[in-house]
């Protein structure tokens, strides 16, 4: 072992394995306090011949450690300290340094790794490391000055209750853990919702050469977020968006709102701002604000109502409500069909029992994890308390929501919470509300953030969903919630190929069609010819405008018969299956592709325009998809509700005359906004398909659920 003759020495690294063995037979936990001083002479990654580092910090494989950037400097200066717990300090630490590139991936300059088996304890220690790269080691890339001290920790971990949210540049939700109490744990309780509908913007500054705009606006309320759709070139922009935020009493009521222009390739405009103080808004009333942007020019035009929150609650499995006689009564007659029109946002009620764990993976060097479960239903998330060093725990909770969407998805997500950063990823389910058996206690297999294969460890929950199938069936036809936060899109190859055979299926499909229509009119079958021909005869002397829906209610039927009999006319999609674990192979290549350029992440306009093309291509496909899965009864509901929409349109086009319903459709159309100028537009049959799953979410959610048995004693795990 590598003793130091005074306090402060300094050394160099070298990249190898160390064969000191660390002397304490403890296991006890060691406390390193690491001060990272500064760079010398680090490489250049940008053009302009400077770069802009920041450095990582490994053990075990999982980062511990992630400090600032330092922009456009090859001898940084940090001066950041991190203090790390480790069970043995047997682990070498990894050092990484990287060049942040803003849009692109980031370029890797070097690695180090320091031996802490040769640190003498409780002695502080300069260490300066050389920068190697193992693909070009004879590269002179820099080196990283350190200080560090190692010493034997006292006491137990402290405990940590929950986590708070934070997001980073990728705008993700990333989990971390704060010291609460467990008082605290109301606090994910929200107290009052704010309906927000954003309206218009009048008079906005021009920001482009071309004296208009592109904007889009943004709001935050606490760590909630919102963005609106871009408008593009103009300074009257009309957006008629609406959304919801939740309020909590111990937070700020003040709602900060950002307008800015949308600039390809570069950074955004900013073009002004303003602020709604909530707590001068009286509740269940609807206000009309027109809020002056200070910092700019033009005012924008909102509607704000504050109402009371809905039922949401965590609780202990011993006290839940539809274990109480009483409150399961008076929730059934909340959503029972005689109160069909009574506040028709309140479409049900669910309740999910999270109540253990079996066989997570283990995220720390312990051999352990500390596991907690995030519960999510659309922009309402709740958490479970952490279960310390267990790969079987068990938390009992009991929460309830409710549901304003009966098409939305449940996701459970287990995470591994760590001190003073970002939690570790265990696993996630997703469970469709429709899909879901009431009462049935089921293990769920954890799987992968894109839900396309499974990871370590089963889940236990039971569920109970309650609804008013009216009030599921009218909210069916109405926008669908957006979510706050979801996770930025990236360009990826895989799946970019993916949208491309998706969208190539459907055209397919359409060009299929059309040259059987046409081998029917050059006779290639003269028996198939001529039924097609007395067939066009028969429909078109007889058309009436009726028969299309009721084609259409034909095909349902038809096929709702094929699946009864046995005969169902649908096959798993194993090349949509075939890609989706390509591209979660791609995903794990991540981290290795960092360390490399290319040609793509120098031209950031193009990787724009290609995930454009790429989101383009997958809302193509998705569109052709859930018309076929409609029709296939992929979702039985979303089926019946077709086949209810389709008798009535058929019975309104038998009875009464075409130019009567085109009278009414044109005066709605002309006095929808004289009626209610502050409507939001939406189209009842997209928002219709919006809840029909495409083929992708058929084998991310619903194949996956019903298809991954496994056996645990007596019982089946689905």
């Amino acid at each position: 072992m590598s003793l130091f003759d005074s306090s402060r020495v300094s050394r160099t690294n070298t990249i190898g394995t160390s064969n000191a063995d660390f002397p304490l037979a403890d296991t006890g936990m060691y406390q390193l306090d690491i001060t990272l001083k500064r760079g010398q002479n680090l490489a250049a990654r940008d053009r302009g011949g400077t770069s802009d580092p920041y450095v990582k910090f490994k053990i075990g494989g999982k980062e511990v450690f992630r400090s600032k950037t330092i922009h456009k400097n090859l001898n940084p200066v940090w001066e950041e300290k991190t203090c790390i717990l480790i069970d043995h300090p047997r682990e070498p630490l990894y050092i990484k340094v990287f060049d942040y590139d803003f849009g692109f991936q980031d370029d890797f300059i070097g690695s180090a790794f320091m031996d802490l088996a040769s640190l003498e304890l409780n002695r502080p220690t300069d260490i300066n490391l050389t920068l190697k790269d193992p693909h070009y080691p004879d590269h002179d890339l820099g080196s990283i000055l350190l200080s560090v001290l190692l010493a034997p920790k006292e006491g137990q971990r402290e405990v940590t209750m929950l986590m708070r949210k934070s997001w980073k540049r990728s705008s993700k939700f990333q989990p971390q853990s704060l010291r609460l109490s467990d008082m605290h744990r109301k606090s994910q309780l929200w107290r009052g919702i704010v309906s927000i509908t954003l309206i218009e913007g009048c008079e906005l500054k021009p920001m482009d050469a071309n004296g208009l705009s592109d904007p889009y606006v943004k709001f935050r309320l606490g760590h909630q977020k919102y963005k609106s759709k871009i408008v593009p070139k103009t300074l009257n922009p009309q957006w008629r968006e609406q959304f919801d935020f939740h309020l909590y009493e111990e937070r700020g009521g003040i709602i900060d709102i950002t307008v800015w222009d949308k600039d390809a390739g570069k950074r955004d405009d900013f073009i002004g701002r303003c602020q709604v103080d909530l707590s001068v808004l009286s509740r269940e009333q609807t206000h009309k604000l027109e809020l002056q942007l200070e910092e700019g020019e033009g005012w924008l035009v909102l509607l704000v109502t504050l109402t009371a929150s809905a039922a949401v609650s965590i609780s202990d499995l011993s006290v839940n409500s539809l274990e109480d006689q009483k409150e399961r009564e008076e929730i059934l007659k909340r959503y029972s069909t005689m109160r069909m029109f009574h506040n028709m946002k309140d479409v049900g009620f669910l309740q999910v029992k999270v109540i253990r764990a079996e066989a997570l993976m283990a995220a720390d060097v312990t051999g352990k994890s500390d596991p907690f479960c995030v519960v999510e239903l659309n922009n309402d998330r709740l958490l479970t308390h952490t279960v310390y060093k267990n790969l079987n725990p068990e938390w009992n909770k009991v929460f309830t929501f409710n549901i304003k969407d009966i098409h939305s998805v449940l996701e459970v997500t287990v995470y591994d919470e760590d001190r003073d950063r970002s939690a570790d990823f265990l696993g996630k389910v997703a469970i469709p509300l429709l899909s879901i058996q009431n009462g049935e206690q089921k293990a769920y297999v954890l799987k992968n953030k894109q839900l396309t294969g499974p990871t370590k460890g089963v889940i236990y929950l039971e569920i109970d969903v309650i609804f008013n199938a009216v009030k599921a069936s009218i909210r069916t036809l109405m926008p669908k919630e957006q979510k706050y936060i979801e996770e930025e899109n990236r360009l990826s190859k895989q799946l970019l190929l993916r949208n491309f055979i998706r969208m190539k299926r459907c055209v397919m499909v359409l060009i299929n069609a059309a040259y059987y229509v046409n081998s029917c009119f050059d006779w290639d079958s003269p028996q198939r010819s001529l039924a097609a021909f007395v067939l066009f005869l028969f429909v078109v002397w007889n058309f009436e405008l009726y028969m299309i829906p009721l084609a259409l209610l034909l095909l349902l039927a038809w096929n709702y018969f094929l699946i009864l009999s046995g005969k169902d006319n649908t096959q798993h999609d194993t090349v949509v299956e075939d890609m989706l674990e390509d591209e979660e192979e791609e995903d794990d290549r991540d981290d290795k592709d960092s360390e490399r350029k290319g040609f793509m992440n120098k031209l950031y306009a193009i990787q724009e325009v290609c995930v454009s093309v790429q989101n383009v291509l997958d809302e193509v496909a998705s569109f052709g998809e859930r018309i076929k899965n409609t029709f296939n009864w992929t979702v039985p509901f979303l089926s019946w509700l077709a086949i209810v929409a389709l008798c009535v349109f058929t019975v309104i086009l038998y009875f009464i005359p075409l130019r009567y319903i085109v009278l009414v459709w044109g005066i709605n159309k002309f006095t929808k906004k004289l009626r209610s100028p502050y409507a939001i537009d939406n189209d009842e049959l997209l928002d219709f398909l919006s809840r029909v799953p495409s083929d992708v979410q058929v084998v991310c959610i619903y194949f996956f659920n019903s298809h991954m048995p496994l056996k645990r004693g007596n019982r089946d795990i689905t």
